[in-house]
């Protein structure tokens, strides 16, 4: 539709130019037709006007020689110019010219016999001419050269009047095409101006009717006021503000209904929670919050143990959400302290930028107290069964080598027994006591600073005392920008970590298998220290829960109490670091830690 009235509106414009064009072709073959015409035949003409000149004169010099005395040689040239001098007449005559030059040709004609008659009676004579015949002779030629003259002058005026009449036809052809243009100009202005018009309004109720809708008012309609492409994008619109009007109901609606679902939860929450805008200011508060900044802890905003992981959640965008003990803030609240697990989770995202961040403070006093008691339990009851635990240690060890008589030899070997079970017990113990020291944070680390080539080698040389009897090759790798780097740890600690680490991969290493003990560089300002195995790797469901303390892998037949892990972990977390663990099935497994640099 919108191209059919495109192409109707231009179409005056089309023929109106096809038009002129059409005669402008026209007009032009005409006049090459006429020029060429024009040159064709009245330069030819004047052309043989020259020649019959030259021919006549030719004629007069033979005649001239002849009255000197020599009529035999001026025959031969006047006959032979007689004859170009009738062939050209003729050929003028034959070429049907006009009224007036044909009276000429024919009064040429009448001179020219004459002249010839003259001559022949003059060659005739010889030298013996009298004057009276010369006279005729120079009156005959002067006769044909002055019509000779008159033809010329004839040509030249026809050449100046085809001239001029070509000029007036061009003069004629250019003022129509100017009055063309013209016509062209006024009648394209007009029907712009009206298609434009057609077109514009629509285009300009469509924009308003735009504008208005990015501004809210989605009552807003377009008019529709043709059936075209126009009137069917207006229909269009109309269609989709009407989509909008619903989808702006249901959407308002819906978030009615969620604000007042999260304000019931916020409201309901019995755990502090609080919004913060993204210059760390509070803008929202549920009641437990809003009873939590009543306390001291409170008084110039949050406190440290608060305000430094959210400032950098508000930095960086990332979520902060601790799971050990260690992160726990403490903050007096009324008479008695309680113990808070933050859990700060940044608003927004790539799509909808970044605008805060959600503090929601966990309550974990029950269960900090439960496991300080744990750990004060577990501490005491290791340490109250080491003492017996020693004491009948040490009468086994001493019935073992008195070698009292009378012992038989299963007896022995139940003392045997006995000795290597308490010995077990005793690490086992041990570990205990250890682990129970690291996560009441009791035990301190001795820290000081070691190169950490000299390190993996030392971890190295100890450890090949039980890694070269089974049949292992050991491998330390140092990245060459750590080759003289050194790191501040607590190196009994430490070992502690790397010994067993690589107890585990001699363990689970197959015969002729390596052991690989690396460090390199890791991200943000740590060092990896890893131990890869080449045994049979560890499932996938059983990843998650191998630094849990006393947990087995199902059908475990080597020895142990599934604490080694769990200690390693603490070392590595009470420096600053982190410890995993990475692995597939029939692939290995390679244990890692970060460590700060």
């Amino acid at each position: 539709m919108l191209r059919t009235r495109l192409t109707l509106g231009l179409l005056p414009l089309l023929l109106l130019f096809l038009l002129v064009c059409l005669y402008a072709v026209r007009t032009n073959q005409e006049l090459g037709r006429s020029i060429e015409d024009i040159l064709a035949r009245d330069f030819r003409s004047i052309r043989v006007g020259q020649e019959l000149r030259e021919s006549a004169a030719q004629m007069n010099n033979a005649l001239g020689d002849a009255r000197q005395g020599d009529p035999a040689r001026a025959l031969p040239r006047f006959t032979e110019h007689r004859a170009r001098f009738n062939r050209g007449l003729n050929d003028e005559l034959l070429a049907q010219p006009g009224r007036e030059k044909a009276e000429l040709l024919n009064q040429l004609d009448a001179q020219f016999r004459d002249f010839t008659r003259v001559g022949n009676e003059t060659l005739r004579m010889g030298s013996f001419n009298p004057l009276e015949l010369l006279k005729q002779n120079e009156a005959a030629y002067f006769a044909v050269s002055h019509t000779l003259d008159a033809l010329l002058a004839r040509d030249q005026q026809e050449i100046v009047a085809a001239e001029n009449r070509v000029k007036t036809r061009i003069d004629d052809t250019l003022h129509l095409l100017i009055a063309a243009m013209v016509v062209v100009a006024v009648l394209f202005f007009y029907l712009a101006w009206r298609m434009a018009d057609s077109f514009l309004k629509p285009i300009q109720a469509l924009t308003a009717s735009a504008v208005a809708l990015g501004g809210g008012d989605l009552e807003r309609e377009v008019p529709v006021t043709s059936s075209d492409e126009i009137g069917q994008l207006a229909r269009a619109f109309n269609t989709m503000a009407v989509h909008l009007r619903a989808y702006r109901d249901a959407t308002l609606a819906k978030v009615l209904r969620t604000q007042r679902t999260m304000e019931a939860t916020l409201t309901s929450t019995p755990e502090p929670v609080f919004v913060v805008g993204r210059d760390g200011t509070m803008e929202v508060r549920n009641p437990a919050a809003e009873e939590l900044v009543k306390s001291a802890d409170f008084a110039t905003g949050f406190p440290p143990g608060l305000a430094e992981p959210l400032a950098e959640v508000l930095r960086t965008g990332g979520h902060y959400l601790p799971t050990d003990y260690a992160r726990v803030v403490t903050l007096r609240v009324g008479r008695e302290d309680r113990h808070y697990l933050p859990r700060i989770l940044a608003i927004g995202d790539k799509l909808t930028e970044f605008k805060g961040a959600a503090v929601i403070l966990q309550d974990v006093t029950k269960f900090r107290l439960l496991d300080d008691a744990k750990t004060n339990l577990v501490g005491t009851v290791s340490h109250e069964l080491k003492s017996p635990l020693t004491s009948l240690r040490m009468a086994v060890y001493l019935l073992i080598e008195q070698k009292i008589a009378g012992l038989t030899p299963t007896q022995h070997e139940l003392l045997e027994t006995v000795r290597d079970e308490a010995d077990r017990l005793l690490r086992i113990l041990d570990n205990l006591l250890d682990l129970a020291r690291l996560e009441s944070g009791a035990s301190s680390l001795d820290r000081s600073r070691v190169p950490i080539a000299a390190l993996l080698l030392d971890m190295a040389a100890e450890a090949r005392g039980f890694i070269d009897p089974a049949g292992l090759t050991l491998v330390v790798t140092v990245e060459p920008a750590l080759a003289d780097a050194g790191i501040s740890v607590d190196r009994s600690r430490i070992r502690h970590v790397f010994i067993n680490l690589l107890t585990n991969a001699a363990k689970y290493s197959p015969p002729g298998g390596v052991i690989t003990l690396s460090a390199a560089v890791a991200p943000l300002g740590f060092i990896r220290l890893a131990v890869s195995d080449q045994g049979r790797g560890i499932p996938a469901e059983i990843l998650p829960h191998v630094f849990e303390r006393f947990f087995r892998a199902p059908g475990q037949t080597m020895a142990g109490a599934g604490l080694g892990l769990a200690i390693a972990r603490e070392i590595v977390v009470a420096h600053g670091g982190s410890i995993a663990c990475t692995s597939e099935a029939g692939q290995g497994a390679v244990f890692y830690f970060l460590l700060p640099r």
